[in-house]
């Protein structure tokens, strides 16, 4: 028996061991091929929404060429950004639903279908209103687009190796739109405005061709009933409070208020009536945007500081360029150059951030980094008509190095404090918060800016004396609110474990 024993021993011992290895080769083979098609899907999906977001801010510096060309005025050709802004405000609280319905696959394909389309409109507009056309068809893409990222991003990304991922997303969502304006600059050394959008059309149709066949689905569509009466609240809601924000710097250039009173008191209301009815729908999980998400603390904290650092940001991105064309009289060429190097910047630590937080955490990142933004925000306070220009470029270096320590951690902890079933939600939340964030940070700085230079003006300094000081009040306002990140840095925490439920 003994000998039987230990001769059969060995027979198992060799039938077993091979079956095992295949076993766990097979596992570690389908693993990595799964990790591939994983990493294919995320940069493809981050490529697309970089040049989507690009197209946010790249009319900023041709407005006056627009202007010119297309025989409109000031406040028409404004309306290529603020309807930009605008529909992407509507069309971003519907894309939390959207994603929970519809694969990757076919929500990839409509974004840049319609981004394409926009851009191709764009591009052979005879006049404005096709122009216009154009922009909001743009914009329509661009909305579904950066919220599918951040969603398929958590759902894909264990929660050890998120934030290097979160650093690329961070490229697209803060690098994009800081480029912008360059890329705006250099073109029209060169060339016509339409060639903002011919130079992109190719390339969105080639990713658009491309990820219809390389995209792979990797979410799973559920059948969740859509409420209409909150589309029709979220639209005024927050449609309302961008234009009514995109507004107010006509007060101050003397032109009548009603338009934003009434769109902020219509956006109020409705806004009020929409969250009533999220917290209803929530209970039986048919919100159309689900603000459980805000009873977690880390990501309420995140968002208030992606406020104010979009706030920041864009404020920045609209004011120097005025400031450095206007007072210090630079061409807008050299103006896009001289912004170049802090979005190169902004572009190149964002990877290295994203690394870094796996490693630390969030508050070892984000308390110097809201100390360095605040810090330049207040050095801005003291520019004059002679300042240099070299001056300037060293303070938006540093300003961009601050807001790329911020975004990565912000993004990263706050999206992943929160459970499975709320990132599409979350996602909406992040990508709306930016937009109203861009046109508060946008109507604040202009309205301050233009109500001081015309308070200098009337008491009889230069023009730009008066301009230079109108530029001091608005970053001496957004140096203040700045000190709000500063106190919030320290109670942002990273999630420990991937949450497992929201509650009721």
């Amino acid at each position: 028996m003994t000998s039987a024993s230990n001769s059969s021993s060995p027979d198992l011992d060799t039938t077993e061991k091979p079956t095992a290895d295949v076993d766990s080769a097979a596992s570690s083979a389908q693993a990595a091929s799964l990790d591939i098609r994983n990493r294919k899907v995320i940069y493809l999906l981050l490529a697309a929404a970089f040049v989507v977001i690009l197209n946010e801010t790249i009319l900023s510096v041709a407005l006056p060429h627009l202007m010119n060309d297309l025989a409109v005025s000031a406040s028409t050709a404004q309306w290529l950004s603020t309807a930009f802004m605008l529909t992407m405000a509507i069309v971003i609280p519907i894309t939390g639903f959207l994603i929970q319905r519809i694969n990757t696959r076919p929500m990839f394909t409509a974004a840049m279908t319609l981004f394409s389309v926009g851009t191709l409109t764009a591009f052979l507009a005879p006049g404005f209103v096709m122009l216009l056309v154009g922009r909001i068809i743009q914009a329509t893409g661009t909305a579904i687009m950066m919220p599918l990222l951040m969603t398929t991003v958590l759902l894909l990304v264990p929660a050890a190796r998120r934030g290097k991922v979160m650093g690329n997303i961070s490229i697209v969502i803060a690098v994009a739109p800081a480029i912008g304006p360059t890329i705006s600059g250099i073109i029209l050394s060169v060339g016509s405005w339409r060639w903002m959008f011919g130079l992109v059309l190719p390339i969105a149709v080639a990713m658009l061709l491309y990820g219809m066949r390389r995209v792979e689905n990797v979410s799973e569509p559920k059948r969740v009933p859509i409420d209409g009466l909150s589309v029709v609240l979220s639209a005024f809601a927050f449609g309302g409070l961008v234009y009514g924000l995109s507004q107010a710097g006509e007060g101050a250039a003397g032109n009548s208020v009603a338009p934003m009173v009434i769109s902020l008191v219509v956006s109020a209301i409705t806004m009020t009536a929409f969250i009533t009815r999220q917290i209803k729908l929530q209970r039986s999980d048919r919100a159309l945007l689900d603000l459980r998400t805000f009873r977690i603390r880390t990501f309420t904290i995140a968002i208030l500081m992606m406020t104010t650092s979009m706030m920041a940001l864009f404020g920045t991105i609209i004011v120097l360029p005025i400031y450095l064309q206007n007072v210090i009289r630079l061409d807008a060429f050299y103006t896009g150059l001289l912004m170049l190097p802090g979005g190169l910047l902004m572009g190149l630590a964002a990877p290295f951030v994203g690394r870094l937080y796996d490693k630390v955490g969030p508050r070892v990142l984000l308390v110097p980094g809201t100390i360095i933004v605040s810090s330049v925000l207040w050095l801005l306070t003291m520019v004059t008509e002679s300042t240099s220009p070299f001056a300037i470029l060293a303070a938006h270096i540093l300003l961009s190095l601050g807001l790329a320590l911020l975004f990565t951690p912000l993004f990263t902890s706050g999206l992943g404090s929160l459970t499975p079933d709320l990132y599409s939600h979350g996602s909406a939340i992040v990508g709306t918060v930016q937009q109203v964030a861009a046109a508060a940070g946008t109507a604040l700085f202009i309205t301050l800016m233009a109500s001081r230079t015309a308070a200098l003006t009337a008491a009889g300094s230069a023009p730009a004396a008066a301009a230079a000081g109108g530029v001091r009040m608005a970053f001496l306002v957004g140096a203040a609110i700045s000190l709000l990140s500063v106190v919030a840095a320290f109670f942002v925490r990273k999630p420990e474990t991937e949450p497992a439920t929201h509650g009721g």
